[in-house]
């Protein structure tokens, strides 16, 4: 609970600074197969990214938003490689979103329309899983119930990760 407070909290910290750096759009840093990777200003330091958007989305007839899997990190250090999907709905907190890429299974919590690995410790553990693999698989639920599911492809993710390190690290 204290760790779903402190990631809450850290969300809250980057969206209270939004207003701020609305005014400051998104760099773009490079196109890696399936990734691309941006930096944007903070007012804690430049905030290195590596996103995709999904190579396939169920329902196909749900209105999904747009929606992406994110791995940031922050030059000052307090964030590094922080997997998170961002979503076009809103998550339904009670039906919590779930990665998986080959067998290993990584739980979220939910924070509005972005969600958020359970446990701080499985992060670097799903980063290198993706390195690793070719397909990642996020399934979640919109606050109405529907039952979505997103298949991202992970060509691309280790280059992309290595030039947020090399602009962050």
């Amino acid at each position: 609970m204290f760790l779903r407070a402190c990631l809450s909290a850290l969300a809250l910290s980057v969206a209270a600074a939004a207003p701020v750096l609305a005014q400051q759009e998104p760099e773009f840093r490079g196109e890696y197969s399936d990734w691309r990777v941006f930096t944007r200003p903070s007012e804690a330091g430049l905030i290195c990214y590596a996103l995709s958007r999904p190579a396939d989305s169920a329902p196909r007839a749900h209105d999904h938003g747009t929606v992406y899997f994110i791995v940031a990190s922050w030059q000052s250090g307090a964030v590094e490689e922080q997997p998170n999907l961002l979503v076009g709905y809103d998550l339904r907190p009670t039906s919590p979103p779930e990665v998986r890429v080959g067998s290993d299974r990584y739980d979220m919590f939910s924070d509005g329309r972005e969600a958020f690995l359970d446990d701080l410790g499985d992060e670097p553990d799903l980063v290198r899983a993706m390195r690793r693999g070719s397909v990642m698989r996020v399934t979640a639920t919109t606050a109405a119930g529907v039952a979505t599911s997103y298949e991202f492809s992970l060509s691309g993710v280790t280059a992309a990760l290595g030039r947020v390190e090399a602009l962050c690290g």
